[in-house]
């Protein structure tokens, strides 16, 4: 558990749900309550010492798929508010939908927390919490709330109900078995546990109020018969809670005191607080409830985060699997070359409010330059790759030699040391720096030009070579002498172009995949659009590449500022010391600005 230190102050207001934690601190609102070393009721609880949480979150996400950037704001919204005031976060898999949640996606959600830099439940070694721990619980409230009038079975069909719950503009009509005695209720739902009825033929509904202006207190549904067999209770089960209903009981089990969601459960909150009040009531559950607090959820441009959405891309090819840089997923992010800190800082800078607005993706872009600028160390490459040939290098170097020359590893961190690597008669050079009929301010080669080759020497440009289809297959260059980097006469001739190289003698082959925003529409699913038909064609781009040697060495996930280009990662499952692979992470500059 992390806590502010004693004697120094709490981090200060920086938005509405720091301001509520805030006051109920100042309050005292959660002081008294107890916490027995493990989720319960409020039996379990009432034996146990008071809380040495100051505050109790939780972030619990459904295992039925890939957590996505609008998770990581969770995530370091409900890790980081228990961190900074002394409380315990709650990892928690709401497990109560059997037919889509699979053990795949338990790993996942437990990796990508951790990568974010987070433990839960009070401990580095501490198992997360199940809602299926839970079931037993969950059943026996449903039993009381039935036995105190507060639920009944309801045998409609699924239209009946929807047409009798009514809509925004007419109220709901009572279910004809909504005047069943609490002991005829109660036989039913024993029928529905012990398998004696079809999936979809009854279910337990609440019973609340049939005319509420808010249609989600009209009798919602708390139990529904699914005979599906579940990732960690097998068959025991033939009913499942409904998530409005197993949520708060979770929450409550767990001694939550800030239940913070995005807004679309703000409309839910009423039957949350309904259910742990009934509850409570009857001795069920510790008192003071949890509240429920609703922010607004993450909208990104060029992005979709809708699970269903993402599987498509995924089943049908359009990206290579969950963990494709393209991908808004953590484990597509993460192999993209992005850093834990980088999230963080994100989730940090766009805040956390009440009403929905749109986070352009240069945002987030923008702080993964912030933390690699500091971190990765640098190299050069060169991506199309032409051949630059030195006429006199023979007469002025000599004939075979090769020139040492180095670099540091970061010009701001000498620590790091440095590189090192060769200059012959022949290095590469991106095609992209020539041009046989220069450009309006073009400043590298060009014929009769001198620029100086990144920590090498200068160069005039006498021309090129080209094949019978006109492609420049040499770029022709005489040495000037005394003017290498680092030597008393490389500042006696001043020159406007400088260009990155590597050496042919000891440059090394890399594949280097080019990716860039996976839609080009800022909002590609927005107003019921075909998403697909937003993608981005040149999302990626495979060029064989030439890096320096000193990537020789490099680790998988490790990140790199490739001089000149952008920001690079050696890529995180392909990447091979005899066949590097190198991801580009994000360009030095947004390159969709307008």
């Amino acid at each position: 558990m992390s806590s502010t230190p004693a004697g120094e102050p709490a981090p200060k207001s920086s938005n509405f749900l720091r301001q509520i934690i805030e006051q109920d601190l100042a309050k005292g609102t959660y002081a008294a309550r107890r916490w027995a070393g493990s989720p319960g009721d409020a039996a379990h609880h009432a034996s146990g010492p008071i809380d040495p949480a100051r505050i109790r979150t939780r972030f619990p996400p459904e295992p039925n798929g890939y957590l996505h950037i609008g998770h990581a704001k969770s995530i370091c919204l409900n890790f980081g508010l228990a961190r900074d005031y002394g409380g315990v976060c709650h990892l928690r898999f709401d497990d109560t939908n059997p037919e889509k949640e699979d053990v795949e996606y338990v790993n996942t959600i437990q990796n990508s927390v951790r990568w974010l830099g987070f433990t839960w439940n009070g401990s580095s070694t501490a198992e997360p919490y199940q809602a299926s721990d839970y079931f037993d619980f969950m059943y026996r409230a449903a039993e009381y709330l039935i036995e105190a009038g507060h639920a009944y079975v309801d045998e409609q069909s699924a239209d009946e109900m929807r047409i009798h719950r009514g809509d925004f503009g007419k109220p709901g009509v009572d279910s004809v078995y909504r005047t069943r005695t609490p002991a005829e209720n109660l036989k039913r739902f024993r029928e529905m546990r012990d398998h004696r009825h079809a999936d979809g033929a009854m279910v337990l509904r609440a019973k609340i109020d049939m005319a509420s202006p808010n249609i989600n207190m009209r009798d919602p549904a708390i139990y529904r018969i699914r005979r599906a067999t579940h990732h960690k209770t097998g068959d025991k089960w033939c009913i499942y809670p409904m998530y409005t209903y197993a949520h708060p009981i979770e929450d409550a089990l767990e001694q939550i005191t800030h239940s913070l969601c995005t807004l679309e459960f703000e409309d839910q909150r009423p039957f949350y607080d309904w259910l742990l009040e009934r509850l409570s009531e009857g001795g069920l559950l510790s008192a003071p409830p949890p509240r429920q607090y609703e922010f607004a959820r993450l909208n990104l441009t060029y992005v979709v985060t809708s699970k269903r959405k993402l599987a498509q891309l995924v089943y049908d090819h359009q990206v290579s699997g969950w963990d494709d840089p393209r991908m808004p997923t953590i484990v597509g992010l993460r192999r993209r070359g992005y850093t834990a800190a980088a999230i963080q800082l994100f989730v940090e800078r766009i805040g956390v409010s009440k009403s929905d607005s749109w986070i352009d993706y240069s945002v987030l872009e923008g702080c993964l330059r912030e933390t690699l600028d500091t971190s990765a160390r640098r190299a050069m490459a060169v991506l199309d790759p032409v051949k630059l040939v030195l006429s006199n290098w023979d007469e002025l170097i000599g004939k075979d030699k090769l020139d040492d020359c180095s670099a540091p590893f970061h010009p701001h961190q000498p620590e790091l040391g440095r590189r090192s690597f060769t200059m012959g008669k022949e290095v590469w050079i991106d095609r992209s720096d020539f041009e046989e009929t220069p450009s309006k301010g073009f400043f590298r080669l060009y014929p009769g030009n001198k620029v100086r080759l990144k920590y090498g020497h200068v160069i005039e440009c006498t021309g090129c070579t080209r094949d019978a289809q006109g492609q420049v297959t040499r770029v022709h260059a005489m040495l000037i002498p005394n003017t290498k980097s680092g030597t008393p006469g490389s500042d006696s001739l001043k020159v406007k172009g400088v260009i990155t190289w590597v050496g042919v003698a000891d440059g090394l082959s890399a594949e280097v995949r080019l990716y860039d925003r996976l839609f080009l529409d800022p909002q590609p699913d927005a107003g019921g659009k075909d998403f697909i038909e937003a993608l981005n064609p040149n999302s990626l781009r495979v060029v064989q590449a030439v890096v320096e040697p000193s990537l020789a060495s490099a680790r998988a996930d490790q990140k790199f500022q490739f001089e000149r280009h952008g920001y690079f990662v050696a890529d995180g499952v392909d990447h091979k010391a005899a066949r590097p692979v190198f991801n580009l992470s994000v360009g030095l500059k947004d390159s969709w600005a307008k």
